[in-house]
């Protein structure tokens, strides 16, 4: 190269160093005020830390304040969250969750649960899982003490024993009452005959199914779903409370989402990973859970094909909650319950079919 075009060849290779350099710094310069914009506008959320339960005013509060008061003194994420599903587990007095919850057809209950860390992904679930009252517990160890995610019936059980948890009747006489009106009315073909007078003492057949969500001062999110299930079910039937992206899921970059009702069509979508995937394409927490509503519709042929109901309850990164259910009256829409510093509110969502 003679001398002129190496200086000209230096000249140009200097200007791209600096040209280069100039970018570097104005990238790392971009970079540095995305994050810092990110992070002040993370801490100017009016709602964090904030809990949600998929349950109304009837639940709000007494499934609400311990994991509140777990996080209000600085505690962990997980452990609030674990704290309010067991409010539910423990009592006996709901038959949908843990102690006292609906059998399956030959009169056990068995219990299904998923919990799940959004800050990394770790998750552990477990199915049919018998005398047990904290099944969210349990799933809580799998996704701490194993490299596994899912544990069902017998192991799950041993797994249990092993970490020190006592087995327990789980079938209350309120429950027994109800399975058994279920199975002396089943058929009149069988040798199974209902009482003379036709009284059980009991209310109507209750449905159920938890979640609670969590969001964390520092911006992290957590869950866990909670259930025993269908009533009446086949022995070993699980629903979609213990399966990962079904019942239950939670990503730390955009929120969290749970699902109630027949679990079998949120299988079938992939339910809270499908909400948590429409909330990262930008919509709020309640269109994302509108948005799961009509595709199951869709998917069985229209709202005059469907006469079941699910419920998705869903929080996304900034604090913002939502719900939405296939069915529903105005005078009882979708409700869930959230708790932040100004206390427990009722969050009303919105419905596909107008239920009579």
């Amino acid at each position: 190269m003679d001398p002129q075009n190496e200086s000209l060849y230096n000249q140009s290779m200097s200007n791209r160093r600096k040209f280069i350099k100039n970018v570097a710094g104005l990238g790392a310069s971009l970079s540095l005020f995305t994050t810092l914009t990110v992070r002040a506008k993370e801490k100017r959320s009016a709602r964090r830390p904030l809990i949600l339960c998929s349950r109304g005013e009837e639940w709000a509060e007494k499934v609400l304040r311990p994991g509140w008061n777990v996080l209000e003194a600085g505690g962990d994420i997980l452990d609030a969250v674990e704290k309010s599903a067991q409010v539910t587990e423990l009592d006996p007095e709901d038959q949908s969750v843990g102690y006292g919850g609906l059998p399956n057809e030959n009169g056990v209950v068995q219990l299904d649960a998923s919990f799940m860390d959004g800050r990394t992904h770790n998750c552990g679930s477990v199915g049919a899982l018998e005398n047990i009252k904290t099944p969210s517990s349990i799933a809580r160890l799998v996704m701490e003490r194993t490299d596994h995610i899912h544990l069902v019936g017998e192991g799950a059980r041993q797994f249990a024993k092993a970490h020190g948890f006592k087995e327990e009747n789980l079938l209350t006489d309120k429950s027994r009452k109800m399975w058994l009106r279920w199975k002396e009315n089943l058929s009149d073909k069988d040798d199974w005959l209902p009482p003379k007078d036709g009284n059980y003492d009991l209310d109507k057949r209750p449905t159920g199914t938890i979640n609670i969500l969590a969001l964390d001062a520092e911006g992290d999110l957590a869950g866990c779903t909670t259930t025993s299930g269908l009533f009446g079910k086949l022995p070993g039937r699980i629903g979609d409370s213990p399966i990962i992206g079904a019942g239950l899921y939670v990503d730390n970059e955009v929120g969290a989402a749970g699902a109630t009702g027949r679990g079998e069509e949120i299988l079938r979508t992939c339910g809270s990973f499908f909400v948590v995937e429409q909330m990262r394409a930008g919509k709020s927490p309640r269109e994302a859970c509108e948005a799961l509503c009509q595709r199951i519709v869709k998917i069985n042929g229209g709202a005059d094909k469907v006469d079941f109901n699910d419920k998705i309850v869903a929080i996304n990164k900034e604090g913002e909650a939502g719900c939405a259910a296939i069915r529903g009256r105005k005078d009882k829409p979708p409700k869930a319950a959230i708790i932040t510093a100004a206390g427990v509110q009722i969050i009303e969502g919105s419905y596909l079919i107008e239920t009579r």
